[in-house]
Protein backbone atom coordinates (compact mmCIF):
# COMPACT_ATOMS: atom_id res chain seq x y z
CA UNK A 1 0.00 0.00 0.00
CA UNK A 2 1.26 3.64 -0.47
CA UNK A 3 2.72 5.15 2.62
CA UNK A 4 3.61 9.05 3.78
CA UNK A 5 6.24 10.02 5.65
CA UNK A 6 6.55 12.64 8.03
CA UNK A 7 9.16 14.61 7.80
CA UNK A 8 10.38 17.65 10.17
CA UNK A 9 12.11 20.50 9.03
CA UNK A 10 10.85 22.95 11.71
CA UNK A 11 12.90 23.14 14.41
CA UNK A 12 10.51 24.29 16.90
CA UNK A 13 8.51 21.64 16.53
CA UNK A 14 11.04 19.34 17.31
CA UNK A 15 11.77 20.79 20.53
CA UNK A 16 7.68 21.09 20.91
CA UNK A 17 7.97 17.10 20.58
CA UNK A 18 10.66 16.78 22.65
CA UNK A 19 9.24 19.65 25.38
CA UNK A 20 5.99 17.71 25.57
CA UNK A 21 7.11 13.94 25.76
CA UNK A 22 9.45 15.07 29.26
CA UNK A 23 6.42 17.11 30.52
CA UNK A 24 4.13 14.31 30.33
CA UNK A 25 6.75 11.76 31.87
CA UNK A 26 7.41 13.86 34.40
CA UNK A 27 3.75 14.32 35.91
CA UNK A 28 4.07 10.57 36.15
CA UNK A 29 7.43 10.10 37.69
CA UNK A 30 6.68 12.92 39.71
CA UNK A 31 3.45 11.23 41.10
CA UNK A 32 4.71 7.58 41.15
CA UNK A 33 2.22 6.22 39.23
CA UNK A 34 2.09 3.98 35.77
CA UNK A 35 1.15 5.11 32.88
CA UNK A 36 -1.47 1.87 32.30
CA UNK A 37 -4.80 0.79 34.69
CA UNK A 38 -5.22 1.59 38.63
CA UNK A 39 -7.76 0.14 40.43
CA UNK A 40 -10.35 2.79 39.41
CA UNK A 41 -10.01 1.36 35.84
CA UNK A 42 -10.43 -2.31 36.78
CA UNK A 43 -13.78 -1.72 38.67
CA UNK A 44 -15.02 0.28 35.60
CA UNK A 45 -13.97 -2.08 33.74
CA UNK A 46 -16.57 -5.21 36.16
CA UNK A 47 -19.33 -2.15 35.34
CA UNK A 48 -18.87 -1.88 31.82
CA UNK A 49 -19.24 -5.42 31.77
CA UNK A 50 -22.02 -5.75 33.69
CA UNK A 51 -24.27 -3.71 31.69
CA UNK A 52 -24.09 -5.84 29.24
CA UNK A 53 -24.06 -9.06 30.25
CA UNK A 54 -25.97 -8.49 33.21
CA UNK A 55 -28.99 -7.80 31.02
CA UNK A 56 -28.47 -10.63 28.70
CA UNK A 57 -28.97 -12.77 31.46
CA UNK A 58 -31.82 -11.37 32.70
CA UNK A 59 -33.08 -11.82 29.40
CA UNK A 60 -32.62 -15.51 29.33
CA UNK A 61 -33.99 -16.21 32.71
CA UNK A 62 -36.66 -13.96 33.36
CA UNK A 63 -40.11 -14.09 31.71
CA UNK A 64 -40.95 -10.62 30.35
CA UNK A 65 -42.99 -8.78 28.32
CA UNK A 66 -41.76 -7.87 24.39
CA UNK A 67 -41.30 -3.75 26.23
CA UNK A 68 -39.26 -4.74 28.29
CA UNK A 69 -37.07 -6.82 26.79
CA UNK A 70 -36.90 -3.98 24.46
CA UNK A 71 -35.08 -2.07 27.25
CA UNK A 72 -32.89 -3.91 27.76
CA UNK A 73 -31.70 -4.71 24.31
CA UNK A 74 -31.13 -1.14 24.43
CA UNK A 75 -29.07 -1.23 27.60
CA UNK A 76 -26.87 -4.51 26.08
CA UNK A 77 -26.00 -1.57 22.85
CA UNK A 78 -25.06 0.86 25.65
CA UNK A 79 -23.12 -1.27 27.61
CA UNK A 80 -21.06 -2.94 24.87
CA UNK A 81 -20.78 0.36 23.20
CA UNK A 82 -19.15 1.42 26.71
CA UNK A 83 -17.18 -1.71 26.68
CA UNK A 84 -16.05 -1.05 23.44
CA UNK A 85 -14.28 2.62 24.04
CA UNK A 86 -13.43 2.16 27.41
CA UNK A 87 -11.97 -1.44 27.89
CA UNK A 88 -11.50 -2.79 24.53
CA UNK A 89 -9.59 0.41 22.89
CA UNK A 90 -7.38 0.72 25.50
CA UNK A 91 -6.32 -3.25 25.48
CA UNK A 92 -5.91 -2.80 21.72
CA UNK A 93 -3.62 -0.08 21.82
CA UNK A 94 -1.86 -2.36 24.97
CA UNK A 95 -2.46 0.78 27.08
CA UNK A 96 -4.51 -0.92 30.07
CA UNK A 97 -2.01 -3.30 31.49
CA UNK A 98 2.01 -4.19 30.96
CA UNK A 99 1.49 -7.55 30.80
CA UNK A 100 0.85 -8.52 26.93
CA UNK A 101 -1.97 -11.56 27.97
CA UNK A 102 -4.31 -9.05 29.93
CA UNK A 103 -4.35 -6.45 26.99
CA UNK A 104 -5.13 -9.62 24.70
CA UNK A 105 -7.78 -10.41 27.14
CA UNK A 106 -9.77 -7.99 27.40
CA UNK A 107 -9.02 -6.82 23.71
CA UNK A 108 -11.00 -9.91 22.78
CA UNK A 109 -14.19 -8.00 24.28
CA UNK A 110 -14.48 -7.06 20.75
CA UNK A 111 -15.47 -10.43 20.18
CA UNK A 112 -18.73 -9.48 21.96
CA UNK A 113 -19.76 -6.79 19.38
CA UNK A 114 -19.44 -9.91 16.09
CA UNK A 115 -15.78 -7.76 14.67
CA UNK A 116 -12.50 -8.87 14.99
CA UNK A 117 -9.54 -7.66 16.83
CA UNK A 118 -6.81 -8.10 13.97
CA UNK A 119 -9.16 -6.46 11.61
CA UNK A 120 -10.13 -3.39 14.24
CA UNK A 121 -5.54 -3.29 15.03
CA UNK A 122 -5.21 -2.48 11.74
CA UNK A 123 -7.86 -0.23 10.91
CA UNK A 124 -7.29 1.59 13.61
CA UNK A 125 -4.27 1.85 15.31
CA UNK A 126 -2.39 1.14 12.11
CA UNK A 127 -4.06 3.30 9.47
CA UNK A 128 -6.28 5.61 11.86
CA UNK A 129 -3.24 6.68 13.91
CA UNK A 130 -0.44 6.71 11.93
CA UNK A 131 -2.34 8.90 8.81
CA UNK A 132 -5.31 10.64 10.55
CA UNK A 133 -7.47 12.50 8.66
CA UNK A 134 -5.61 11.55 5.66
CA UNK A 135 -8.04 10.51 2.54
CA UNK A 136 -7.00 7.34 0.94
CA UNK A 137 -5.17 5.73 3.72
CA UNK A 138 -7.23 6.88 7.15
CA UNK A 139 -10.61 4.98 6.52
CA UNK A 140 -12.36 6.37 9.54
CA UNK A 141 -12.91 9.05 7.20
CA UNK A 142 -13.88 7.00 3.76
CA UNK A 143 -16.97 6.98 2.68
CA UNK A 144 -19.32 5.46 5.00
CA UNK A 145 -22.38 4.55 2.45
CA UNK A 146 -23.74 7.64 1.41
CA UNK A 147 -21.99 9.72 3.73
CA UNK A 148 -18.83 11.63 2.37
CA UNK A 149 -16.45 12.56 4.97
CA UNK A 150 -13.51 13.91 3.79
CA UNK A 151 -12.99 16.82 1.26
CA UNK A 152 -11.34 14.47 -1.46
CA UNK A 153 -14.48 12.07 -1.77
CA UNK A 154 -16.41 12.70 -5.00
CA UNK A 155 -19.72 14.88 -4.08
CA UNK A 156 -22.89 14.03 -5.16
CA UNK A 157 -26.32 15.40 -5.32
CA UNK A 158 -27.42 13.56 -2.28
CA UNK A 159 -24.62 14.67 0.17
CA UNK A 160 -26.52 17.92 0.42
CA UNK A 161 -28.78 16.35 3.09
CA UNK A 162 -26.29 14.22 4.99
CA UNK A 163 -26.57 15.89 7.81
CA UNK A 164 -29.83 14.78 7.94
CA UNK A 165 -29.67 10.92 7.15
CA UNK A 166 -26.27 10.19 8.56
CA UNK A 167 -27.55 9.42 12.03
CA UNK A 168 -29.53 6.42 10.69
CA UNK A 169 -26.80 5.25 8.69
CA UNK A 170 -24.12 5.34 11.78
CA UNK A 171 -26.42 2.99 13.33
CA UNK A 172 -25.20 0.54 10.91
CA UNK A 173 -21.88 0.33 11.82
CA UNK A 174 -21.61 -2.82 13.73
CA UNK A 175 -23.98 -4.80 11.69
CA UNK A 176 -22.09 -4.40 8.69
CA UNK A 177 -18.87 -5.24 10.06
CA UNK A 178 -20.51 -8.59 10.81
CA UNK A 179 -20.09 -9.31 7.34
CA UNK A 180 -17.46 -6.72 6.02
CA UNK A 181 -14.77 -8.03 8.28
CA UNK A 182 -14.05 -10.86 5.72
CA UNK A 183 -14.00 -8.20 3.06
CA UNK A 184 -11.57 -6.11 5.31
CA UNK A 185 -9.82 -8.70 5.84
CA UNK A 186 -8.70 -9.89 2.46
CA UNK A 187 -8.16 -6.48 1.67
CA UNK A 188 -5.61 -6.02 4.48
CA UNK A 189 -3.64 -9.21 3.31
CA UNK A 190 -3.10 -7.25 -0.40
CA UNK A 191 -1.97 -4.19 1.04
CA UNK A 192 0.30 -6.40 3.15
CA UNK A 193 -0.78 -5.45 6.24
CA UNK A 194 -2.22 -9.12 7.68
CA UNK A 195 1.69 -9.90 7.04
CA UNK A 196 3.13 -6.67 8.85
CA UNK A 197 1.34 -8.07 12.17
CA UNK A 198 2.87 -11.01 11.50
CA UNK A 199 0.03 -12.85 10.90
CA UNK A 200 -1.25 -15.35 8.53
CA UNK A 201 -4.43 -14.52 6.21
CA UNK A 202 -6.03 -18.16 6.66
CA UNK A 203 -5.55 -19.00 9.65
CA UNK A 204 -7.71 -15.51 10.61
CA UNK A 205 -9.95 -16.07 8.47
CA UNK A 206 -10.78 -19.20 9.95
CA UNK A 207 -10.87 -18.38 13.69
CA UNK A 208 -12.77 -14.76 12.60
CA UNK A 209 -15.25 -17.53 11.02
CA UNK A 210 -15.21 -19.79 14.03
CA UNK A 211 -15.78 -16.59 16.39
CA UNK A 212 -18.59 -15.08 14.58
CA UNK A 213 -20.80 -17.77 14.46
CA UNK A 214 -20.13 -18.69 17.93
CA UNK A 215 -21.42 -15.17 18.63
CA UNK A 216 -24.52 -15.67 16.64
CA UNK A 217 -24.99 -18.91 18.53
CA UNK A 218 -25.42 -17.57 21.92
CA UNK A 219 -26.28 -14.03 20.85
CA UNK A 220 -29.32 -15.19 18.64
CA UNK A 221 -29.35 -18.86 19.72
CA UNK A 222 -29.57 -18.94 23.11
CA UNK A 223 -32.46 -16.53 23.73
CA UNK A 224 -34.69 -18.80 20.72
CA UNK A 225 -33.68 -21.97 22.92
CA UNK A 226 -34.36 -20.39 26.60
CA UNK A 227 -37.08 -18.22 25.76
CA UNK A 228 -40.38 -17.74 24.23
CA UNK A 229 -39.94 -14.94 22.17
CA UNK A 230 -40.38 -15.15 18.55
CA UNK A 231 -37.65 -14.97 16.08
CA UNK A 232 -38.64 -12.05 14.56
CA UNK A 233 -38.90 -10.25 18.30
CA UNK A 234 -35.05 -11.82 19.03
CA UNK A 235 -34.14 -10.15 15.55
CA UNK A 236 -35.58 -6.94 16.17
CA UNK A 237 -33.62 -7.05 19.54
CA UNK A 238 -30.40 -8.09 18.13
CA UNK A 239 -30.94 -5.41 15.25
CA UNK A 240 -31.88 -2.58 18.30
CA UNK A 241 -28.52 -3.79 20.68
CA UNK A 242 -26.34 -3.17 17.10
CA UNK A 243 -27.72 -0.12 16.12
CA UNK A 244 -27.94 1.71 20.02
CA UNK A 245 -23.59 0.54 19.95
CA UNK A 246 -23.26 1.80 16.50
CA UNK A 247 -25.03 5.39 17.29
CA UNK A 248 -22.98 5.72 20.41
CA UNK A 249 -19.60 4.66 18.74
CA UNK A 250 -20.02 6.68 15.55
CA UNK A 251 -21.06 9.90 16.91
CA UNK A 252 -17.80 9.93 19.59
CA UNK A 253 -15.54 8.83 16.72
CA UNK A 254 -16.43 11.72 14.41
CA UNK A 255 -16.85 14.19 17.17
CA UNK A 256 -13.09 13.96 17.38
CA UNK A 257 -11.66 14.48 13.70
CA UNK A 258 -14.54 15.35 11.66
CA UNK A 259 -15.51 19.21 13.50
CA UNK A 260 -14.88 22.34 12.37
CA UNK A 261 -10.52 23.07 13.31
CA UNK A 262 -10.22 19.44 12.26
CA UNK A 263 -7.81 19.38 9.23
CA UNK A 264 -8.48 16.90 6.72
CA UNK A 265 -5.03 17.68 4.66
CA UNK A 266 -4.67 16.94 0.75
CA UNK A 267 -1.37 15.06 0.80
CA UNK A 268 0.66 14.47 -2.25
CA UNK A 269 3.57 12.88 -1.17
CA UNK A 270 5.44 12.91 2.07
CA UNK A 271 3.61 15.33 5.10
CA UNK A 272 6.52 18.15 5.54
CA UNK A 273 5.66 18.30 9.63
CA UNK A 274 6.17 16.49 13.04
CA UNK A 275 3.22 13.43 13.33
CA UNK A 276 2.40 15.01 16.72
CA UNK A 277 1.91 18.22 15.10
CA UNK A 278 0.07 16.68 12.57
CA UNK A 279 -2.33 14.99 14.94
CA UNK A 280 -3.04 18.04 16.47
CA UNK A 281 -4.44 19.73 13.46
CA UNK A 282 -6.27 16.84 12.70
CA UNK A 283 -7.70 16.16 15.84
CA UNK A 284 -9.74 17.44 18.30
CA UNK A 285 -11.01 17.48 22.66
CA UNK A 286 -15.08 17.89 23.54
CA UNK A 287 -16.65 18.42 27.09
CA UNK A 288 -13.19 17.54 29.25
CA UNK A 289 -15.16 18.58 31.99
CA UNK A 290 -18.35 16.42 32.07
CA UNK A 291 -17.17 13.58 34.13
CA UNK A 292 -19.92 11.24 33.57
CA UNK A 293 -19.33 11.34 29.55
CA UNK A 294 -15.73 10.88 30.11
CA UNK A 295 -15.82 8.34 32.49
CA UNK A 296 -18.55 6.74 29.30
CA UNK A 297 -16.68 7.38 26.36
CA UNK A 298 -13.13 5.68 27.84
CA UNK A 299 -11.51 9.26 27.57
CA UNK A 300 -12.52 9.50 24.00
CA UNK A 301 -13.17 12.98 24.27
CA UNK A 302 -9.55 13.60 25.43
CA UNK A 303 -9.06 12.21 21.64
CA UNK A 304 -5.60 14.83 21.45
CA UNK A 305 -4.06 13.41 24.48
CA UNK A 306 -5.37 9.61 23.42
CA UNK A 307 -3.76 10.46 19.37
CA UNK A 308 -0.42 11.56 21.39
CA UNK A 309 -0.13 9.03 23.79
CA UNK A 310 -2.25 5.79 22.38
CA UNK A 311 -0.16 3.80 25.16
CA UNK A 312 -1.06 5.39 28.14
CA UNK A 313 -4.57 4.13 29.80
CA UNK A 314 -7.23 6.76 29.25
CA UNK A 315 -8.24 6.94 32.92
CA UNK A 316 -4.90 9.74 33.23
CA UNK A 317 -6.73 12.21 30.13
CA UNK A 318 -8.23 14.57 32.26
CA UNK A 319 -4.65 15.06 34.45
CA UNK A 320 -2.30 15.44 31.37
CA UNK A 321 -4.92 17.13 29.28
CA UNK A 322 -3.98 20.38 30.62
CA UNK A 323 -0.12 19.65 30.25
CA UNK A 324 -0.54 18.86 26.37
CA UNK A 325 -2.86 22.30 26.38
CA UNK A 326 -0.02 24.67 28.26
CA UNK A 327 2.94 23.15 26.28
CA UNK A 328 1.30 23.57 22.70
CA UNK A 329 0.08 26.80 24.19
CA UNK A 330 3.94 27.66 24.66
CA UNK A 331 4.79 26.81 21.04
CA UNK A 332 2.05 28.09 19.64
CA UNK A 333 0.80 24.84 18.09
CA UNK A 334 -2.99 24.84 17.99
CA UNK A 335 -5.43 23.18 20.33
CA UNK A 336 -8.76 22.36 19.20
CA UNK A 337 -11.18 21.97 21.73
CA UNK A 338 -14.99 21.78 22.08
CA UNK A 339 -16.36 23.03 25.67
CA UNK A 340 -19.40 20.43 25.66
CA UNK A 341 -21.02 17.59 24.23
CA UNK A 342 -23.39 19.45 22.18
CA UNK A 343 -20.59 22.17 20.92
CA UNK A 344 -19.08 19.23 19.13
CA UNK A 345 -22.42 17.30 17.95
CA UNK A 346 -23.13 21.02 16.45
CA UNK A 347 -19.78 21.02 14.76
CA UNK A 348 -19.91 17.80 13.89
CA UNK A 349 -23.20 18.57 12.36
CA UNK A 350 -21.86 21.92 10.40
CA UNK A 351 -18.84 19.69 9.06
CA UNK A 352 -21.58 17.58 7.60
CA UNK A 353 -23.43 19.98 5.77
CA UNK A 354 -19.94 21.61 4.44
CA UNK A 355 -18.99 18.04 3.22
CA UNK A 356 -22.28 18.04 1.32
CA UNK A 357 -21.75 21.22 -0.79
CA UNK A 358 -19.47 21.82 -3.05
CA UNK A 359 -15.91 23.72 -3.10
CA UNK A 360 -14.82 22.95 0.67
CA UNK A 361 -12.61 24.60 2.21
CA UNK A 362 -10.16 23.38 5.26
CA UNK A 363 -11.51 25.60 8.39
CA UNK A 364 -9.72 27.48 10.31
CA UNK A 365 -8.63 26.44 14.11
Amino acid sequence: MNTVRFIATDKIEKQFVATLRKNVNDYFKDNHISTKANAVMVLKTIVLMSIYIAPYIVLLIVPMSSIVALGLTIMMGIGIAGVGMGVMHDACHGAYSKKHWVNNLLAGTLYLLGSNVLNWKIQHNVLHHTYTNISGLDEDINEKGPIRLAEQSPLKWYHRYQFIYAFVFYGLMTLTMLTNDFIRLMTYEKAGLVKSQNKHVKGEFVRMLFRKLIYIAIILGLPLWLTDFKWYQILIGFIVMHWVASIILSFVFQMAHVVEGAEQPNVEGDVHSEWHIHQLKTTSDFARKNRLLSWYVGGLNFQIEHHLFPNICHIHYPKIAPIVEQTAKEFGIPYNLKSSFRSALMSHILRLKELGKPNVEHYAS
